[in-house]
């Protein structure tokens, strides 16, 4: 880069042109001529700290990434970000990021994760999710949160693939959750990548933050092998009954991490398979389930 230009000046410019002219016309034709269709992608995001990480779940991350080819752009929900009356889609050129954690390591508030954003898709997010029902609008200010950030240094380390980041409608249902990922479901045939990220099991009061590697607390499991069980037999709409799940309110006091899991399945094709990005816990308690839709 030549000396004297700030990289975040290069990435205004880059992502000004739209992510068509970012990463080219499309996603490359597949066998017979047919379009690859991007992944639909939830993962467990867990605790901050995970940035930080090389372990067998950063690892898997990676190893998703990495077998992911012709990604245009990011769409991420965060359990990080909820708005009131409009749901807001981050506009920015070059959206910076929030350290939305308090009294971790100074180190955590050092790292960078500089990806372009996506403003003429932001655009398109905006009218699809209003054409659905889902009042929208472009949010210049705010940056992607760790929900985000953290994952995706794992998953895309180079943070080429711009990013934009939808909110939580606040007090939502899984209903309204997945209509939104129906709403964004044909730009995975343009080459967009929409990802979820919360917790398939998450409750702060009951960590052992002393012992990251510490058996799964037996309810954590219960609730977590229900969720499997429910992916396995593509029962989503069983899943919205989430309430009814055994130790239901214990996995989930609130819901805001749990949500972003309808967002991915809203965004379901038919044909996707459901495969495995990484199954385990961290803590006792918190579930790191994570999975991706394949068509």
């Amino acid at each position: 880069m030549p000396t004297g230009v700030d990289r975040r000046e290069v990435l205004q410019g880059v992502a000004a042109a739209g992510v068509a002219g970012v990463m080219g016309p499309g996603p490359s034709p597949g066998p017979a001529g047919t379009r690859q269709v991007a992944p639909a992608l939830f993962v467990s995001h867990g605790s901050p700290m995970t940035a930080l990480d090389a372990d067998d779940y950063p690892q898997a991350l990676k190893r998703f990434g990495d077998g992911v080819s012709a990604v245009k752009a990011l769409v991420v929900v965060s359990a990080h970000w909820e708005t009131d009356a409009r749901v807001h889609v981050t506009a920015m050129a070059a959206p910076p990021l929030v350290y939305d954690f308090y009294g971790f390591p100074e180190e955590m508030y050092r790292l960078r994760y500089a990806p372009p954003g996506a403003p003429s898709l932001a655009e398109d997010v905006v009218a699809r999710l209003s054409a659905a029902g889902v009042p929208a609008v472009a949010d210049g200010e705010r940056g992607l949160d760790h929900g985000v950030w953290v994952p995706l240094r794992h998953a895309f380390p180079e943070a080429r693939v711009p990013v934009l980041q939808v909110a939580l409608p606040a007090d939502a249902t899984p209903a309204q959750v997945a209509r939104m990922g129906e709403a964004l479901r044909p730009l995975r045939s343009e080459g967009v990548l929409l990802m979820g990220s919360g917790g398939v099991v998450h409750n702060l009061r009951r960590v052992n933050f002393r012992n990251k590697l510490a058996s799964a607390e037996p309810w954590a499991a219960e609730f977590d092998a229900w969720v499997a069980g429910k992916l396995a037999a593509r029962d989503f709409l069983g899943l919205q009954s989430w309430m009814d799940a055994p130790n239901a309110r214990v996995a989930h006091p609130s819901a805001e991490h749990w949500l972003p899991i309808y967002f991915v399945l809203g965004a379901a094709l038919p044909e996707d398979r459901i495969t495995p990005v990484f199954e385990g816990f961290h803590h006792g308690t918190l579930s790191m389930r994570s999975f991706a839709l394949r068509a």
